[in-house]
């Protein structure tokens, strides 16, 4: 059995009239992502970290911000598609381990859809998937309501 891990980021800014998509859940809020895509960081994270442990590039070289294939896409279908690009290679996702920075919303009520969600995207157990959240205590671009971060740590297994 080969076993690899992967790390993924992704960054968006935040502004009022956007729509706020996370884990492939929308999420009520004011402010939303800025993006080419629908914005969701933490599947763009995610799919950066699967990509990374199957030594696949990154999720610009196969999904380009600037290709309008992309524009407006929901990023569920993003991950879809780099699962079975990992399956290509002969891996499945074992689990996922993630953190969203952002200051607001409070996201704790959202995560066990956000993780439903990606669970049945990626056809896995819900427990394979954890999603925590953080405020940044008023520091940073996170803190001050511009942005939003999220990190992914992922293993695959083959």
């Amino acid at each position: 059995m080969k076993i690899r891990t992967g790390f993924g980021i992704d960054v968006h800014a935040l502004a009022e009239n956007e729509t706020l998509v996370l884990g492939g859940v929308e999420i009520p809020h004011y402010k939303g992502t800025v993006a080419h895509s629908d914005g969701d960081v933490l599947i763009h994270a995610l799919c950066d970290a699967l990509l990374g442990a199957a030594n696949l590039r990154d999720i610009g070289f196969h999904f380009p911000d600037n290709s309008s294939d992309f524009k407006n896409i929901d990023s569920k279908i993003l991950l879809e598609r780099t699962i079975e690009l990992i399956a290509q290679k002969g891996y499945r996702v074992g689990n996922i381990d993630s953190t969203i920075a952002a200051q607001k919303p409070k996201l704790k009520d959202y995560i066990p859809q956000m993780q439903e969600t990606l669970a049945k995207t990626m056809n896995i157990e819900a427990d394979c998937v954890s999603i925590k959240a953080t405020t940044t205590e008023k520091l940073g671009f996170e803190g001050r309501e511009e942005g939003i971060t999220a990190y992914v740590s992922v293993l695959i297994v083959g």
